[in-house]
């Protein structure tokens, strides 16, 4: 609970001094489109994720993206750029088709770097 002096202060504040106030105070300033559009993002990632059925740390492994990323992003605390974007439609769109992907990108890197080490 507030001490009495700064209720007794806030109940003394004008219409037009709380404005100002919200105006010059960026927690309470409405939402802008970018951080909407995070927002939006947030929710869709989440929905993806549980759709199949993962943790933020299993859906982070599977994909290979950095689990504080996939933090960040569903917390709507940054925007992926547009590569990553572009990778989280075709998650939605494939998963398995990324699986099949990235298995095989694996693959190939151990059949190359298996090379060198012979």
């Amino acid at each position: 609970m507030l001490p009495q002096t700064l209720r007794d202060r806030l109940a003394a504040l004008t219409e037009d001094e709380i404005e100002a106030m919200q105006l010059t105070d960026d927690a309470a300033s409405p939402p802008d489109e970018a951080m909407l559009e995070r927002a939006v993002l947030a929710r869709r990632l989440k929905r993806l994720r549980r759709r199949l059925d993962l943790s933020q740390a299993e859906f982070a492994a599977r994909f290979r993206i950095p689990q504080g990323t996939v933090k960040d992003w569903e917390q709507a605390r940054r925007m992926p750029d547009a590569p990553a974007l572009a990778y989280l439609a075709v998650i939605e769109a494939e998963p398995e088709a990324v699986d099949r992907a990235l298995t095989a990108s694996a693959r190939k890197s151990e059949s190359i770097f298996g090379k060198h080490d012979a």
